[in-house]
């Protein structure tokens, strides 16, 4: 090959490309970097972060899902690690920073292997091997709960929110939440089914956490539309409409042409006897309060006034749907075929001011399949942090009701699933007993990080749990306040068994995603590339490169 032949571009200028080892250290360090991040948040002691957007909007939390879309993190495979918490989000509710930690960890452990030459293959099937082999685990110590055991669904939620800001008020909220759960589930041949959107939070600033209460029914941020109509309905017949009362306009561009003022004027009664008549199918089917999700015409406000109705406009279609399980009524869109059978029931329909603005309780509904729980707070930021903890505690219990199983927290699960894994490593030949083995050090993570965010000796500290475990005692796990081990069973620390298999599943996965790669190819700034740093090659494009012939 002469010297002068430069050499071949294949790809845009401005592409950056890591391969081999450096690929996998990048990658290990970013998503090493976001577990980091959260893992302060962890536990009882956790801290909070603080998190200021572009818009100087600040966010008080230590909720690990919020952080880690707060930050709004670029590199991909520190993103890769923000789905982990997305999910367990969407399938749990809680157990984020769990799930990441154990995921950062993982990679962590994974790095010292490759350090030691072991090929990346080796170390995701060891990883899989461990994986289902801890889901066999935490399966064989749950224990089963059922919709009966109302003290330790209390439990469940009271230990999703210690650790938050809400939890100084938890005796309550938990109250709140297990009774707004077995409000909304639904069971059918012996299993539950829950939908955490039927579960309304709604917040307002003022008072304190204490003043949270309860609504069986649903709470809307609406007013009644007019003056005259009743503050209040008793025993009310919910009406709910989804079409707008007032007469239409043509869909089509339409001129009319009057040629005598009489005529507009009967244009003008024409359109109030449609009003009339469109309040009369109302009042004739016996709906005494009327919820429409578009709007009231001003004439009719005011007929439906001189009835006694009460109105609200412009509910949103989500509050339809929660009003229409609350109360059993059917949502209409033909007023002319509104019935008797269409309307739902309220014990009481009331307008109520809450701090400075007007609401609509809708409430003391018989059996509804949809309530509210109404946050109160000082601060918009109490709120706010109050209603993640809510959020957290309803996945929990919903979670535990229709999984029907739990296990005790406190590190004490996470301790048994490494004990039983290191026993289960003797058992493989190869070098994937190594990576097993990483995996049952892996999950020792969570303890560590409880007694490192509480200010005690993480390696006294895991000491002394795993010689309880070794004592047969699954429930033994750390009292981060006495810093002493207890049964976090008897102590009341019980989470849902799907906290910990969906976090073990989802930091696996990503794990072993992250481990394949060996290659990153940035792409440059320019689309379609640009041509190659010093231009093209002397003699025009290489052989074999012109068209597609490459």
């Amino acid at each position: 090959m002469s010297k002068d032949v430069q050499p071949i571009f294949i790809m845009p200028e401005g592409t950056q490309r890591s391969t081999g080892r450096n690929a996998q250290r990048n990658n290990i360090m970013a998503a090493k970097l976001v577990a980091e991040t959260v893992r302060t948040t962890l536990g009882p002691k956790g801290m909070d972060k603080m998190l200021v957007d572009s818009l100087n909007d600040v966010t008080i939390t230590n909720d690990g899902v919020t952080i880690l879309e707060e930050m709004q993190i670029e590199h991909p495979a520190a993103k890769m690690i923000v789905e982990v918490a997305k999910t367990q989000e969407d399938e749990v509710g809680d157990g984020t920073t769990t799930a990441v930690v154990l995921a950062g960890e993982l990679l962590k452990k994974a790095e010292a292997l490759l350090e030691q030459e072991i090929h990346p293959t080796v170390i995701i099937k060891g990883y899989r091997i461990a994986a289902e082999k801890a889901q066999d685990i935490l399966t064989s110590v749950a224990e089963p709960v059922s919709v009966k055991d109302t003290l330790t669904l209390k439990k469940i939620a009271m230990t999703a929110m210690t650790g938050k800001g809400a939890e100084s008020f938890k005796e309550l909220l938990a109250d709140l939440t297990v009774t707004a759960v077995k409000n909304v589930s639904e069971e059918s041949d012996g299993k539950f089914y829950i939908d955490k959107e039927d579960i309304k939070i709604e917040k307002k600033v003022g008072g304190s956490v204490d003043d949270t209460k309860l609504v069986k029914g649903i709470v809307l941020d609406k007013e009644k539309v007019h003056a005259a109509m009743p503050r209040q309905v008793v025993g009310g017949k919910v009406a709910l409409i989804d079409s707008a009362i007032e007469v239409k306009s043509t869909e089509m561009d339409a001129k009319i042409q009057i040629t005598d003022p009489n005529q507009l004027q009967s244009f003008l009664d024409m359109e109030e006897k449609m009003l009339k008549d469109m309040v009369a199918s109302i009042v004739n089917a016996g709906a005494s309060v009327v919820f429409c999700q578009k709007g009231i015409d001003d004439l009719a406000q005011h007929y439906l006034a001189k009835h006694g109705i009460y109105a609200s406009r412009r509910v949103k279609k989500s509050d339809m749907e929660k009003l229409a399980k609350a109360t059993g009524a059917s949502v209409v869109t033909k007023i002319d075929d509104l019935t008797t059978k269409d309307l739902g029931n309220a014990g009481i329909v009331e307008e109520v001011k809450v701090g400075d603005e007007e609401m609509t309780f809708v409430s003391e509904c018989k059996n509804p399949k949809a309530v509210t729980i109404l946050v109160k707070g000082a601060t918009e930021h109490v709120i706010d942090e109050v209603k993640r903890a809510m959020e957290d505690a309803i996945g929990d219990v919903a979670s535990a009701l229709q999984g029907g199983q739990v296990v005790a927290g406190a590190a004490s699960v996470e301790m048994e699933v490494s004990k039983q894994l290191r026993k289960f490593s003797d058992s493989l030949s190869g070098r994937e007993q190594l990576a097993v083995m990483a995996f049952a050090d892996t999950m020792e993570v969570i303890p560590r990080t409880l007694a490192e965010n509480a200010g005690l000796d993480p390696i006294d500290v895991v000491t002394e749990l795993k010689a309880a475990h070794d004592k047969n005692r699954k429930w033994a796990g750390i009292n981060v306040f006495s810093g002493k081990v207890m049964d976090a069973w008897q102590a009341g620390v019980i989470e849902p068994l799907k906290i910990k298999t969906q976090a073990v599943s989802s930091a696996s996965e990503v794990a072993i995603m992250i481990l394949r790669i060996d290659d990153v190819i940035a792409g440059g700034p320019g689309e379609g590339g640009g041509m190659p740093p010093g231009g093209m090659p002397p003699g025009g494009m290489p052989p074999g490169m012109d068209g597609m012939g490459m």
